[in-house]
């Protein structure tokens, strides 16, 4: 299958949840989410942040008995913030929203042990995402995502590659082929964006 951008009108599904607070701007693709660190832990494996629109969930007290988490190690960060417009003119709809939908909840997992919701001394991870490219498949054509991360003041460019394998089921379900195939995207960028983080 050819590497292309896909059209607008095609719908999206979420693709996964996790407990957090969130404000998202309807229409310019911007979501800031603050991830709670007791959610977090629950949460570990949901590599996708679904129902960002308009979701706002109250924190609840923990429970008699329950162990604290872990202090952030490291660097902190205070709360992330992913910004998809340039996606919408470069792929369109729904790839910019599936990643947008993917990237909080794969950046929060891969992000984990350095999340200090509200904590006055930790920062705002910003990630910006350029452009999405759907391959043929195969090593020879693997799919890519390129993007800049922002923190501290320190600019991240990130470009990740995910390789995609065509399956008689991808061509049966395209359009679920295809975020399965951004998810993948919004995983391996959280995870090199760690590794450079760590470096840095």
């Amino acid at each position: 299958m050819p590497g292309r951008g896909l059209t607008a009108g095609e719908k999206s599904r979420p693709f996964g949840r996790e407990k957090r607070i969130a404000t998202v701007h309807k229409g310019s693709h911007v979501s800031t989410i603050i991830v709670s660190r007791r959610g977090l832990l629950a949460s570990v494996g949901a590599l996708a942040a679904a129902g960002l629109a308009g979701c706002n969930t109250t924190q609840t007290a923990p429970a008699a008995g329950a162990t604290p988490a872990p202090a952030p190690v490291g660097y902190r960060i205070a709360s992330v913030v992913v910004d998809t417009t340039p996606l919408v003119g470069q792929s369109g709809n729904p790839t910019a929203q599936w990643a947008q939908d993917a990237l909080p909840g794969a950046l929060a997992q891969a992000l984990s042990s350095h999340m200090a919701p509200g904590d006055p001394s930790g920062g705002t991870l910003s990630v910006v995402v350029n452009s999405i490219y759907l391959g043929g498949g195969g090593p020879a054509d693997p799919d890519r995502m390129r993007g800049v991360a922002t923190f501290n003041g320190q600019q991240i460019p990130i470009r990740t590659t995910s390789t995609w394998i065509s399956s008689p089921v991808d061509n049966a379900l395209v359009e679920q082929s295809n975020q399965n195939r951004v998810n993948a995207l919004a995983v391996s960028f959280a995870y090199l964006l760690k590794k450079k983080l760590r470096r840095a």
